[in-house]
């Protein structure tokens, strides 16, 4: 996937956006023929910013996810980003033989980091996501939040400037997914990478993003963004986030209502 740059002032060469989506469609071969999913976005994600994608079920969110992450191929349009995402589903998708250590090394073998310093690196990630400690610990051992925290610790492991998230926190209980969430802002805030996150909870992007985009019902077109004022640390609860979680709401229905969805 290509990798989007701009010549700055001093000729070097500085990072224009995380990710660019430019005229994007998708189609898939149905029983009446081509049924199209996506229909036209264009979307830049900037270098550290957090952006969510929000929409009804079947609406193209996770499609225009695997898109970004090179999964499939639009039928119609572009997309660079800087250099490969990283990807989390979600379920874990943790391999249950390995250990919580042993998942992270795989992904940081993948990448090319030598033996002997995984073991090291494969701890301080572990460290990151708050679970010292864990390395030795088998999946059956772990929580579904601390199975999360692992998964999130292996796609960090790649080292990527763009996270792709995929309702990661969907399966979980309100408490821990509260608790992942502000696991997950103090790690964005500290590595400063770019993160496009999937959810249908309305909530939780208020809770998370700069900026939230509402996609229509199929076929997926942006029908409208907001821009997240609210200082973080936010908690779901918060005045505010409740205030612009209502209005995003009712723009949400009337999305629903006029594509006929029940």
């Amino acid at each position: 996937m290509a990798t989007a740059l701009a010549k700055a002032a001093d000729g070097v060469q500085a990072v224009e956006h995380a990710a660019r989506i430019e005229h994007v469609s998708k189609s898939f071969a149905g029983p009446a023929g081509q049924q199209l999913v996506l229909d036209d976005i264009t979307l830049d994600v900037a270098p550290g910013e957090f952006v969510t994608l929000l929409g009804a079920s079947g609406c193209g969110k996770s499609t225009l996810l695997n898109l970004v992450a090179g999964l499939d191929e639009p039928t119609a349009g572009s997309i660079t980003t800087d250099g490969r995402p990283a990807l989390m589903f979600q379920e874990h998708a943790l391999f249950p033989w390995l250990t919580a250590g042993k998942n992270i090394e795989l992904a940081l073998k993948l990448r090319g980091v030598p033996k002997n310093e995984r073991h090291g690196r494969a701890e301080e990630l572990l460290e990151l996501v708050r679970l010292k400690g864990a390395y030795g610990k088998r999946v059956h051992e772990l929580s579904g939040g601390m199975r999360q925290r692992v998964a999130l610790a292996r796609a960090l492991a790649q080292e990527s400037k763009l996270l792709l998230m995929d309702e990661p926190f969907a399966a979980l209980d309100a408490i821990t997914r509260d608790v992942l969430h502000d696991e997950l802002t103090r790690i964005w805030s500290e590595t400063q990478l770019s993160v496009l996150f999937v959810t249908h909870n309305v909530r939780e992007a208020v809770r998370l993003a700069q900026r939230v985009i509402l996609l229509s019902s199929r076929p997926g077109r942006i029908a409208r963004e907001w821009r997240v004022d609210i200082p973080q640390p936010r908690r779901i609860e918060d005045a505010a986030v409740a205030e612009l979680s209502v209005e995003i709401t009712e723009e949400l229905r009337g999305e629903i209502r006029r594509h006929g969805q029940h």
